[in-house]
């Protein structure tokens, strides 16, 4: 394999969807407000995509540097792992991600807030850099939350909490405590495949002393957890759309209901933890299409 398609292997462009799902959910409902600006979307959707990036790289190297990732791990091998790049080159790639993602950053502060209290802009940037922090600290350091079973958390905070109002404030200068329920749809879909991908990986990761919530609460407790995590995503999502009084053709949203139903089948169903790798991609896209639907419900 080439250099080039060893990073953009590297870069895993396949979580994206996930990670812009709660991008895409601020900005629609701006829209639905009649409060947009594509700028200020295009530059979100890019500082996530580099935080993205990054998160994957900082990932790659903080595994592979701790013993994490070695051949008994069970999804596809990683670019350090494979010596497709070496730590070195990784650690250059962590930092030019990180500042890539600190520009786009700023330049989505200033230009959604450069008319506003310096108060917000501060604390917006502040956002930010803890963003940058969280997506380094999973794996890298000596103490990554990612081996202390904090992982859930932070991906719930900011895949669902801080990207839904925090893009919807940027778009709108303004705050419903309604949002919260998308908000908290998105983060907790986006824990689940979290979750179902330390199901996969419980047993390397409990020899390896990477102690996930799932390895702290055993399998069986994971799947109850999994199982909670699914259905209040759903519960949430619809929540919003009867309370909002949204118009029936919102009900398209719910085409995907029978996608997760079935990843809950599989996850009390399976039999080798390997069986749950191809069930995260389809739990990640299944998340994004719920996300472009109720974008197209607001077109609509």
């Amino acid at each position: 394999m080439s250099k080039v398609k060893s990073w953009i292997s590297a870069f895993r462009l396949r979580t994206l969807p996930l990670s812009l799902s709660s991008i895409l959910t601020g900005c629609i409902i701006a829209y639905s407000h009649n409060t947009f600006s594509y700028k200020i979307a295009i530059l979100a959707i890019t500082t996530t995509t580099f935080l993205q990036v990054l998160s994957n790289l900082a990932n790659d190297y903080g595994d592979a540097k701790k013993g994490t990732d070695n051949d008994q791990r069970v999804g596809p091998e990683r670019a350090v792992q494979s010596g497709a790049i070496s730590l070195k080159e990784m650690r250059n790639g962590i930092i030019i991600s990180s500042l890539l993602s600190l520009f786009c950053g700023i330049a989505l502060i200033y230009f959604s807030l450069k008319d506003y209290d310096l108060l917000y802009l501060i604390s917006f940037f502040a956002l930010g850099i803890g963003a940058i922090a969280a997506a380094i600290k999973y794996t890298v350091g000596k103490n990554p939350y990612g081996y202390a079973g904090l992982g859930d958390v932070f991906v719930f905070l900011f895949f669902g909490i801080v990207g839904v109002i925090g893009t919807y404030f940027l778009q709108t200068h303004t705050f419903e405590p309604l949002l919260l329920l998308p908000a908290i749809s998105i983060g907790l879909f986006s824990t689940s495949v979290l979750n179902m991908n330390n199901m996969r990986d419980i047993i390397n990761d409990a020899e390896s002393n990477k102690k996930t919530l799932v390895v702290k609460i055993g399998i069986e407790r994971a799947r109850i957890y999994h199982t909670a995590l699914i259905i209040g995503a759903i519960i949430s999502f619809t929540s919003y759309l009867i309370i909002s009084e949204s118009s029936t053709i919102y009900l398209i949203c719910l085409i995907p209901l029978p996608i997760f139903i079935l990843n809950l089948k599989k996850v009390w169903s399976f039999k080798e933890n390997k069986e749950l790798d191809p069930e995260l991609k389809k739990l990640a896209l299944s998340t994004f299409l719920l996300t472009l639907l109720f974008g197209l419900s607001a077109i609509l």
